[in-house]
């Protein structure tokens, strides 16, 4: 039997679900004429869903990304650059 060490990465495929979520809500909010970027900061700031268009499922998909954590680490991304 071989002594080795398993990765455990759910924290990188984490990330890779929050970019891809918001870039399909972006989209979808884009696609229905809103300003993506204002949309998302109201429902962010309010958690009020209603921000969030439903079209292709974006308010579905918004709500399964934990806002606090969503807003740490766009503070955190802020400050890094």
């Amino acid at each position: 039997m071989e002594d080795f060490t398993r990765k455990f990465r759910v924290a990188e495929e984490k990330e890779t679900d929050k970019k891809l979520i918001l870039s399909q809500v972006y989209e979808a909010l884009s696609t229905k004429g809103y300003n993506p970027v204002n949309q998302i900061v109201g429902y962010l700031l309010s958690e009020d869903p209603t921000y969030i268009t439903n079209y292709n499922n974006a308010r579905g998909l918004m709500r399964k990304i934990d806002r606090d954590e969503l807003m740490q680490d766009l503070v955190r991304s802020y400050l890094s650059k």
